[in-house]
């Protein structure tokens, strides 16, 4: 575990180092999430997705895409050759 003391600046401000920017891929103007625990601030990185794309990450699309993965993984699959083919097999 990392522990990097860092000053509080001016109008309270704090400064990440370099290093945990790199190592939690935070660049300039990205979101930071701070909650109070019992233990103190918890700083976390978030990143905002465009609500055009929000649909995707919800928990009913992200469950379908892990029984998706494991489908695949195991060779649940079929390939075909033409669009025919597959709405010819879909039809059955």
């Amino acid at each position: 575990m990392m522990t990097i003391k860092i000053p509080v600046r001016k109008r309270g401000q704090l400064t990440l180092p370099a290093k945990l920017r790199k190592t939690f891929h935070i660049d300039e103007g990205d979101i930071v999430e701070a909650e109070v625990t019992e233990e103190g601030i918890l700083i976390r990185p978030k990143k905002l997705v465009d609500s055009s794309q929000a649909w995707f990450w919800s928990a009913k699309w992200q469950h379908g895409e892990k029984e998706a993965e494991e489908d695949i993984k195991k060779g649940h699959v079929k390939t075909y050759k033409s669009i025919d083919e597959m709405l010819k097999d879909l039809k059955r």
